[in-house]
């Protein structure tokens, strides 16, 4: 381990040559400070914080336009290169979202990390992964985007992060951080009790943690505020405990308890649980009306989703985007592209399979999505048997009604892209029977029930108010009755039973 042989010559390392020869040396001078700090990906070059409204420069340089802007209004530089950079030079990029809220190529779904390569398509803004582009677009000679399908050239391939040359995340070199500019007074390096010019002696992901906790402290004073503790009734209670007894008894971060409680079910699941009837609506059409079945009963959830969203007129107007002859009819985009679209709470459900929903036969109604839990407000209506989507696409109704109109919409054209060149529209959706409405109506009446029956058993149980005793004279025994007790026949002896005497002797047999 030493450097010369039989001096120090140990079989570990010593503090002086870890700290003098090896990984423990510290750098001093001119290069303190110099070393690499990656920037994710999906982080403001310029904020050095998480991007809302991304844009990026023709090289690939990633801003948040919050930020961006006030900053080339002030310095006109790029704020990474120190190139003049303008505002018409930006290209807003569309980055897609999986379920669990986080970054994917729309083609081949694989999740963002550090190590993936991310391009950009300079026409659209849309981002692939590089594997994607490479094998349907370079390789295949197609220069058209993957969803979009307009044309770009070769030159129109930006890349955001390729994992093999990371010099342009090391935020260390950026121009604005050499040169300390700020745009806002807010983070001038005079001002007094800056925090941001304290962050700035610690490494990024102290800073990132802190950042975090600050956000968290802030949504528990919101939560605290604004949120209403539920309380359990004999509808939504559950039939186990929420545990918090045995949690303070195991660990001090945890509020003393000493009395069990309910845990409380959520309300869609109090709601489904009663739920025992099918829905019924008409799809009205320019071609006819498609009278409609729903399976509230086996997949509640996606009913739930698709009767909110007629009843609010979310359909009203929109028009089925997508036929394929013998296969099915796709629609509920009010884009109109295949790509829009949301659910009646505004973020993706998740899928509902039944083994005894299959894909089997005419007029099957399904939802359409773009991965496992990602239901939005797509459906689409089966021309013929497809069982391949069972367990791929939930099955939630069926036509019952109006199969004359299903046969029109199959016999129309369509173009290179499946699109109907006659339109097919949705003019209204009509609701026969909800049966979502019939459900919280009968627990609403259950719940008012349960209310009177409650305030009426606590009048009856409460103690009723003394009775005032009568006085009949003034002073000692003022409540005892003297009349009455001279008035009795009784002479105040007690009549007393005379108890039976029992021999000792057993009598002479008589009565056997």
């Amino acid at each position: 381990m030493g450097k010369k042989q039989h001096q120090k010559d140990k079989m570990y390392l010593t503090a002086s040559e870890w700290s003098q020869l090896y990984g423990g040396k510290k750098i001093v001078g001119s290069t303190a400070g110099a070393e690499f700090r990656r920037l994710p990906f999906d982080h403001c070059s310029l904020s050095l914080q998480p991007f809302e409204h991304p844009f990026c420069t023709p090289e690939g340089v990633v801003y948040d336009l919050m930020h961006i802007v006030p900053f080339l209004k002030k310095y006109g530089v790029d704020p990474a290169t120190g190139k003049p950079l303008d505002k018409k030079s930006l290209i807003k990029l569309n980055f897609t979202k999986n379920a669990d809220g986080k970054y994917h190529c729309p083609v081949l779904f694989k999740v963002f990390n550090e190590n993936s390569h991310i391009v950009a398509i300079k026409t659209t803004g849309n981002i692939f992964s590089y594997e994607a582009i490479e094998q349907l677009n370079l390789k295949n000679k197609n220069f058209k985007d993957l969803l979009t399908d307009e044309p770009f050239t070769k030159n129109d391939i930006i890349t955001i992060q390729d994992p093999s040359n990371l010099d342009k995340f090391n935020f260390n070199n950026f121009h604005h951080v050499k040169n300390k500019m700020f745009v806002s007074e807010d983070l001038e390096p005079d001002q007094e009790g800056d925090n941001y010019r304290n962050l700035k002696s610690v490494n990024s992901v102290t800073r990132d943690v802190l950042e975090e906790l600050k956000k968290e402290a802030v949504n528990k004073k919101v939560e605290k505020k604004d949120e209403e503790k539920r309380k359990a009734d004999k509808f939504n209670a559950a039939h186990y405990s929420t545990g918090a007894v045995a949690a303070s008894s195991t660990s001090t971060a945890v509020d003393p308890s000493t009395y069990h409680e309910a845990a409380i079910l959520d309300d869609d699941t109090v709601r489904y649980a009663k739920l025992k009837k099918k829905g019924y609506l008409q799809i009205v059409s320019n071609l006819g009306p498609l009278n409609i079945e729903l399976h509230c009963d086996m997949t509640p959830k996606t009913c739930e989703n698709f009767i909110k969203l007629g009843k609010s007129g979310y359909y009203d107007n929109t028009i089925f985007h997508r036929s394929i002859k013998n296969f099915m009819i796709q629609g509920g985009d009010p884009t109109g592209t295949g790509n829009g679209g949301e659910s009646a709470w505004t973020k993706p459900f998740r899928d509902e399979f039944k083994p005894n929903l299959s894909h089997q036969g005419r007029g099957i109604l399904s939802m359409a999505n773009s991965g496992p839990n990602t239901n939005k407000s797509q459906f689409f209506i089966t021309y013929r048997s497809c069982q391949h989507l069972d367990k791929k696409h939930s099955i939630f109704g069926r036509v019952v009604g109006g199969l004359d109109t299903l046969n029109k919409m199959e016999k129309i054209e369509t173009d290179k892209n499946d699109k109907p060149k006659e339109e097919i529209k949705i003019i209204k959706i009509i609701i026969f029977m909800d049966p979502y409405q019939e459900v919280d109506d009968e627990l609403a009446k259950l719940r008012a029930e349960e209310k009177s029956a409650a305030e009426k058993a606590l009048i009856v149980n409460k103690e009723p108010k003394t009775k005032k005793l009568k006085t009949y004279h003034q002073g000692v025994g003022k409540y005892i009755n003297s009349a009455a007790i001279e008035n009795s026949d009784t002479d105040g002896v007690l009549d007393t039973k005379k108890k039976k005497t029992i021999t000792g002797k057993f009598g002479d047999f008589s009565n056997w």
